[in-house]
């Protein structure tokens, strides 16, 4: 009879706390408040947004980007998988994340013909998605145009495209022709002209973001992933097999430099505090930075970050960087002026993507 008794009250316990922890899980979703400076991260293989607040560098909540809430119905499926790049509206309160649907971890070159993509809208604030909107081919990212009206995003097709949304309505504006496997879609610093690497091409297409139209082709080097902006009037693409840096002079699309690397880039990000050009090592989870004067490039060190380090994004103040570890599902954080890792933060499972909410 004891034993009976005993097995009742331990079912009873044990419903009871998994109710209690349910209850809990929907509390944290449902009382979100992200009003302070956070970095957001894209967990690839979690599917999920990990949220760090800046002040102490701590994850604060972990949005499953799975699910979302809509009037008069609850959790409904997103059928998100395999989020990537992820970018911030200039009023700070949308995230626009691309969602390709398969593994980039390795590199870009294995996409599958045909497979298609997505756009997650998410509320900065309360964490909710709030729209997920259908493309007929797997993208890249996805990127709010510089005044916040528009996403632009590209279709990773053999004749690609590049698709603008109205970013109020989601409606579809614009069909931009490019080239062969467009991957990334950025924007130059002054807001006037956008780039899209085309990994098939070996070239950029720049196009005039007010009008829509194709300004030029840029010749760069083997398999260009993205075309990463700096404050100081160029764009670096980082050209995956071609183990380079392309630097793009903004002002006239001209190229006027290619650093050789050595190794695969992951990202390549423009510090204007130091006047250095930081760029990601994968394969052997490192940072690399160069000292830029002039145009001349002189790499200058490197430091130890975490395995698959893929994305940058600097402070505000340009003195700390956060940097993903793809392999190694954390985040770290490095001192600018002492180019060392400072702390590592633990993350969902394969991040890659970061922005940052000031």
């Amino acid at each position: 009879m004891k034993k009976i008794t005993l097995a009742v009250f331990c079912i009873s316990l044990f419903a009871l706390s998994c109710k209690k922890k349910k209850e809990d899980m929907n509390m944290t979703s449902s009382t979100l408040n992200i009003d302070y400076p956070a970095a957001y991260v894209v967990n690839g293989g979690g599917n999920s947004l990990s949220v760090i607040k800046l002040s102490d560098n701590t994850v604060t909540a972990t949005i499953d980007l799975t699910k979302m809430s809509m009037d008069g119905m609850s959790n409904m499926a997103t059928g998100i998988t395999w989020p990537h790049h992820v970018y911030i509206n200039p009023a700070k309160t949308q995230l626009a994340i691309g969602v390709p649907g398969m593994d980039l971890s390795g590199g870009h070159s294995g996409g599958m013909m045909g497979m298609p993509g997505k756009i997650a809208i998410v509320n900065t604030v309360t964490g909710k998605v709030i729209k997920v909107v259908s493309l007929p081919i797997m993208n890249h990212n996805a990127i709010f145009s510089p005044d916040g009206s528009e996403i632009w995003t590209a279709q990773m097709q053999e004749m690609g495209t590049v698709l603008v949304y109205d970013a109020a309505t989601f409606a579809l504006k614009n069909n931009i022709n490019v080239k062969m496997h467009p991957a990334e879609v950025t924007f130059s610093s002054d807001g006037s002209m956008a780039f899209v690497a085309n990994g098939g091409s070996d070239t950029v297409t720049v196009i005039n973001v007010a009008n829509k139209m194709v300004m030029g082709q840029v010749k760069v080097g083997v398999d260009p992933v993205g075309a990463w902006t700096g404050a100081d009037g160029n764009m670096y693409v980082d050209n995956e097999s071609g183990q380079s840096i392309t630097v793009i002079k903004v002002s006239d699309m001209s190229v006027t430099t290619t650093i050789a690397l050595g190794f695969m880039p992951g990202m390549a990000a423009y510090n204007n505090s130091m006047s250095e050009l930081w760029v990601t090592d994968p394969d052997n989870g490192k940072v690399h930075w160069w000292t830029k004067s002039g145009m001349t490039y002189t790499h200058t060190g490197e430091f130890v970050t975490g395995s698959g380090a893929h994305a940058i994004a600097f402070s505000s103040d340009g003195m700390t960087a956060y940097i993903t570890n793809q392999l190694a599902a954390s985040v770290s954080v490095a001192d600018v002026m002492s180019h060392s890792e400072s702390k590592e933060i633990t993350v969902g499972t394969k991040p890659n993507g970061i922005t940052i909410k000031y």
